[in-house]
């Protein structure tokens, strides 16, 4: 048996920490034999000091396995997921998860809330009335089997280890750490029992990452780590330095959706992203054979409406109606106050201060600061329009919805100072910059 502060006192030397001494702290965060001030000092030495690859696999296996791990003998296809590191407007979970399900995989996917300017996948599906983000776990199983697809929110017995550790980093200054920061995704995403698994990794002022550099260091240590960990992943690096898509808010997002799936509206910079993700996910899945093949299969069940039907399947599942397609807004929060947000200027649209307009979410109440906060669906901004756009004064370059002439006043001001619009044209940033394969980096 490890003592606390011997393995803490190795890890801030500088040593390579033992599976053992590894799997000691792990058991230490759930049986609190390490107490709060020991977690806090294990985090600080591994900000400072970093772990290998081996240890973050040997971290990462442990804190998956100190609670559930799903197993999945009943189904007949193979079982993948993608996670996000996070930005504005991104709901590309719903029509991703929908396309790969229609095309014969299964997506067991656990999902999380919102905090600070990001948005949560639970929180956007909590706007849809019925809908159960909690099924128990053999509700969970069977849903999947019977779908293809199932979106959920995190419970309390996946990766409690890292819950722990997670609460305590937030408040000791010890998120910033790669290491950590790959275990954390990892121990709960591997949880679900996944064959593979692709990683949409943000990069730009409204993501976690703002560098492309920082952005590359974590896409290739959760690539390296999940392989070690058995489970075939790629990343794949995508832009956010603008709102993806058309839309920034809990309800506005699963409306973008709904016309996503339906053909109604697609976004291209959206479908950019959940076209690269999802012939990824179906490369890697085998389901198919390369590019052009994954792409003719996101293309069969976009087109004939299968992609639809598995997401309206999915929603009656799990306690929502059976017509939200048709009439979203008898099921979803409309808000009180809704207007246009107008270019003061003539120009292009040069910038977007993303992290800013999330914010502005969050200030509007569809957003939380603290865990526990009640969230308003009903609030945030649509017809949104994209860097280079070119406007002239008075035209509409976003709508507001909020719920009180106050908060929308705010709000407006807000996004107008998020976005600059100037008459010299910038060298635009990529939707797709890169993707990262295990131990090497691909163009």
């Amino acid at each position: 048996m490890f003592l606390p502060q011997e393995i803490i006192r190795q890890k801030r030397d500088g040593k390579v920490l033992s599976n053992a001494e590894i799997q000691g702290f792990v058991t230490g965060l759930v049986d609190r034999s390490f107490n709060d001030a020991q977690v806090g000092a294990m985090a600080m030495a591994i900000v400072q000091q970093g772990m290998n690859v081996d240890e973050t696999v040997a971290l990462t296996r442990q804190m998956m396995n100190s609670g559930d791990v799903l197993q999945w003998p009943e189904l007949d296809g193979p079982i993948v997921d993608k996670h996000s590191t996070g930005g504005v407007g991104d709901k590309v979970s719903f029509m991703l998860a929908a396309i790969v399900a229609a095309n014969g995989a299964y997506v067991p996917m656990i999902s999380g809330r919102g905090l600070g300017h990001t948005g949560g996948t639970v929180d956007k599906l909590e706007s849809i009335a019925g809908f159960n983000v909690q099924p128990t776990t053999e509700q969970f199983k069977h849903i999947v089997k019977d779908v293809g697809m199932a979106i959920i929110g995190q419970t309390s017995n996946i990766a409690p280890a890292d819950k722990r550790l997670y609460s305590i980093r937030d408040i000791t200054a010890t998120v910033e750490s790669v290491p950590l920061i790959t275990a954390s995704i990892l121990s709960k995403k591997l949880s679900a029992g996944l064959n593979a698994l692709v990683m949409d990794v943000k990069v730009g002022n409204g993501a976690m990452m703002q560098d492309i550099q920082a952005s590359k260091e974590l896409a290739q240590s959760i690539v390296n780590v999940a392989n070690g960990a058995g489970v075939k992943t790629q990343a794949i690096i995508t832009d956010m330095n603008q709102v993806l898509g058309n839309t920034a808010g809990n309800a506005l997002e699963i409306k973008e959706t709904l016309d996503y799936l339906s053909g109604e509206y697609r976004d291209p910079r959206l479908h950019e992203v959940v076209n690269a993700l999802a012939c990824a996910m179906l490369i890697d899945a085998e389901l198919a054979k390369n590019t052009n093949d994954a792409k003719q299969l996101v293309n069969n069940v976009l087109s004939n409406g299968k992609a639809a039907e598995v997401f309206a399947k999915m929603i009656t599942h799990m306690g929502g109606p059976s017509d939200l397609f048709s009439t979203p807004d008898k099921y979803m929060p409309v808000a009180n106050v809704i207007e246009d947000i107008k270019a003061p200027t003539i120009g292009v649209i040069n910038a977007m201060q993303t992290r800013d307009i999330g914010m502005a979410v969050v200030t509007l109440g569809g957003g939380r600061l603290s865990n526990g906060q009640d969230v308003d669906h009903s609030v945030g901004f649509d017809q949104i329009i994209h860097i280079g756009s070119k406007v002239t004064a008075g035209d509409v370059i976003a709508r507001v919805h909020a719920n009180s002439a106050d908060s929308l006043a705010i709000a407006k001001n807000s996004y107008l100072n998020s976005v600059q619009i100037s008459e010299v044209v910038n060298n635009f940033n990529p939707v797709i910059y890169q993707t990262i394969t295990e131990n090497r980096k691909a163009e």
